[in-house]
């Protein structure tokens, strides 16, 4: 979280790029972090220069050969600004493209990288603005990048949109990921979920003696406790795939800045046959951990979809074939937390109906959180749910969750709103304390929708089958009715007789008066 100063020098840099001409949130977050990236590179190449320096070894390859050393953030932040577009335009990205991939994990996203800076007077105020954010204070570039993430306002073409943090929060503490797994995000974005799930390590695996708190009354945590597993930390256990390349830039990045170097993010389409071929092993049976929130709307060529989908459901539609590609790509026994439309619940089409029934028949379908119709604006205004579940296992009972406030209006503005107005801390301190086993020895159908007016509940797996494998939480909600003691219609007519009479009597006046 960033507050005050820091804040205002990042909206400060935003409004320079949309004077510039870079209106698209996008490119204006894609170009800030190509800068960002040649700076921190050079911070990296400085490092490796002092420690080279006081123990007399050379180290790793250099970043920046002999001859390039003009293209370090260092030297070109003190140039002209003609000259320091011209090197950061037709020199320090083409360096990008052509040669950083062989010396920084992060390469192979800089792919087709363009620096679309339209005039000097603009890299000057950029660069400058850069220089004076404190991208090696800890996590603070974390939290800088999440902000500008915060400024994206419009949803792909495909249906993808940000997911708000506080969400993927919430669904991160309820799967509760371990430091030894591999988790994994088949439209991975931005790759917010991933990055949750590290700031959760983060904190759960940090010492209570090494928690700090900064000026600003932040606690910060360095996770100390991590350390026997860094290595799987940074070298496999964050997987995403998008087939967006400006995405994937921007996922790369917020993973950098959040001190992950070397995660494993594609550019792949994971609902095609190219994802069966090119990685076989992160198609099928591999993940501990899934958390998505996939492309909502479109549809796919149905000869381009892997076989294995189709055979568990016969559709184009994106949003079902990604849960079907999900519980491929989990380990027996894996779990997954999936954003999904509300049309998944309770559509009845045999595509709707095949993916609801595969999930609670042939796996463990645990929950099913119903989120409030405004929590994706302004991107959308589509009702969305969460389901919970576990591949292979049984389905005996189905727990139930209806959020009715996750803390922020649900108008266009998203308002931050009083914590009692946020009904996620509490979705997740039931799901800890929730007990299906007690559910599932109630004997009496009357017994078993007992308490089905609260905001949580368990529903058998009978009824849901009975129900045409219906998900949506208003299908075995009972709402609670008040009685409202009505007026008779004798005594309302009445009162209407008596105004008639006063109103007479007044005209009966006022005629008075005329003459």
């Amino acid at each position: 979280m960033i507050t005050g100063q820091l804040k205002s020098k990042i909206d400060k840099l935003w409004l320079e790029f949309f004077a510039g001409g870079i209106t698209n949130p996008l490119t204006v977050i894609e170009q800030i972090s190509f800068l960002m990236f040649a700076r921190l590179l050079d911070v990296q190449e400085t490092r490796r220069e002092k420690m080279a320096a006081k123990t007399g070894k050379a180290g790793s390859q250099r970043a920046f050969p002999a001859d390039r050393q003009h293209l370090r953030w260092s030297h070109f932040r003190n140039e002209s600004g003609d000259r320091m577009i011209a090197i950061v335009r037709d020199e320090l990205f083409p360096f990008f493209r052509e040669e950083v991939g062989k010396r920084t994990p992060l390469g192979k996203y800089l792919e087709g990288a363009q620096c679309l800076v339209p005039k000097a007077s603009l890299m000057v105020t950029a660069v400058n603005l850069i220089e004076e954010l404190p991208l090696t204070q800890g996590d603070v570039k974390g939290d800088l990048y999440e902000y500008m993430l915060g400024k994206l306002t419009t949803a792909g073409i495909a249906g993808q949109f940000r997911t708000p943090r506080h969400i993927i929060a919430a669904m991160v503490q309820m799967l509760d990921p371990k430091p030894t797994e591999l988790v994994g995000d088949p439209s991975c974005g931005t790759a917010g979920f991933l990055v949750e799930v590290m700031l959760y390590l983060l904190k759960k695996y940090t010492s209570e003696k090494m928690v700090y708190v900064d000026e600003d009354g932040q606690k910060h945590y360095p996770g100390d406790l991590l350390e026997p597993h860094r290595d799987h930390i940074q070298n496999r256990m964050f997987n995403g795939f998008d087939f967006d390349q400006t995405m994937l830039r921007i996922a790369a990045m917020n993973l950098l800045l959040h001190d992950i170097e070397s995660p494993c993010i594609n550019y792949q389409d994971t609902l095609s046959n190219s994802f069966v071929e090119k990685y076989p092993t992160e198609a099928e049976d591999y993940f501990d951990v899934i958390l998505a929130n996939p492309p909502f709307k479109g549809s796919i060529d149905s000869d381009s979809v892997h076989a294995s989908l189709r055979s568990k459901v016969k559709t184009t539609k994106t949003e079902l074939l990604f849960l079907a590609l999900i519980v491929r790509m989990l380990k027996m026994g894996g779990r997954a937390a999936v954003i999904v439309p509300d049309g998944v619940l309770f559509g009845s089409s045999q595509a709707h109906t095949g993916i609801r029934q595969m999930i609670v028949d042939e796996n463990q379908l645990e929950a099913v959180i119903s989120l409030p119709s405004g929590v994706f604006k302004p991107y959308a205004g589509v009702s969305t749910a969460i389901l919970v579940f576990s591949k292979g296992g049984r389905t005996d009972n189905v727990w139930f969750y209806k959020v009715e406030r996750d803390g922020y209006s649900l108008d266009d503005k998203r308002t931050k709103l009083p914590d009692d107005q946020n009904d996620l801390p509490d979705l997740v301190e039931q799901w800890s304390k929730r007990d299906a086993k007690k559910e599932t020895d109630l004997s009496a159908v009357a017994a078993a929708k007992a308490g089905r007016s609260a905001q949580h509940f368990f529903v058998p797996v009978k009824e849901i089958r009975s129900n045409k494998y219906d998900l949506s939480v208003n299908r075995y909600r009972e709402v609670a009715h008040k009685e409202i003691d009505h007026v008779s219609p004798r005594e309302l007519v009445a009162d209407l007789k008596g105004l008639e009479r006063e109103i007479e009597t007044d005209l009966d006046e006022l005629e008075g008066m005329l003459t």
